[in-house]
């Protein structure tokens, strides 16, 4: 249950659900973003389909079930305090994951739909090496022409990029920037158009993101 609300920060305080092992005694630690409508429960079960008992996964809650309001092409200051809030959650997650000693490195970002969104710019505002960024049916936010100066380096982190080709809410334009923005910062991006999918997830996006997972061989420090 949340304890509090505030209009400034809406997602402040929302329940974190979580599956596996405790982050600080697994492998990896991934995180997962629900998209609009859904919930934390709904993208927790991904972790069955992914399969790995040695990873930790966490996924926070939005508020209202959405973490902004309108489109991800929208003008910015249309969806705040939505984006920022939703940006706060995800950096005091990481900072918690920090304190338990699990760095950067064994921690993986996936999304889908506005989750894709959001966690595509998380990680472009704070470009690091991850164990991997997983965005199936997203790009980065804003409306078309924003500027993409973001600073920082991914240092070759594998960042997977899945969407059709007739998405009514991803415009194909949006992902190929973002594939070209991500490979601009140094990471190892694999984009893959599936034509005619739709707003979904398919077989081919998460058998790539356990191959990712499965290659980052990392033993947790005791």
């Amino acid at each position: 249950m949340r304890t509090s609300f505030d209009t400034t920060d809406p997602h402040a305080g929302q329940p974190l659900v979580t599956q596996g092992p405790k982050p600080k005694e697994a492998r990896l630690t991934v995180i997962l973003v629900h998209g609009r409508g859904a919930s934390a429960d709904d993208i927790i079960g991904l972790a069955e389909e992914l399969q790995f008992n040695d990873v930790a996964y966490l996924a926070p809650q939005a508020a209202g079930n959405s973490w902004y309001p309108y489109s991800f092409l929208a003008p910015m200051e249309q969806n705040e305090p939505g984006i920022s809030s939703a940006i706060h959650v995800v950096s005091r997650l990481l900072e918690s994951l920090g304190e338990q000693g699990v760095n950067s490195e064994r921690i993986a970002f996936l999304g889908f739909s506005q989750g894709a969104c959001l966690a595509l710019e998380f990680t472009a505002r704070h470009a690091r090496r991850y164990a991997g960024v997983f965005a199936l049916s997203g790009g980065l936010i804003g409306p078309p022409g924003t500027p993409r100066n973001y600073a920082g380096t991914f240092g070759g982190t594998p960042v997977f990029l899945g969407c059709s080709d007739i998405d009514p809410h991803i415009p194909l334009e949006r992902v190929h920037e973002s594939a070209e923005v991500f490979g601009r910062m140094d990471a190892t991006v694999d984009e893959r158009i599936y034509p005619r999918m739709g707003h979904t997830v398919n077989h081919d996006e998460l058998h790539a993101v356990q191959d990712i997972l499965r290659a980052r061989q990392v033993t947790p420090p005791n």
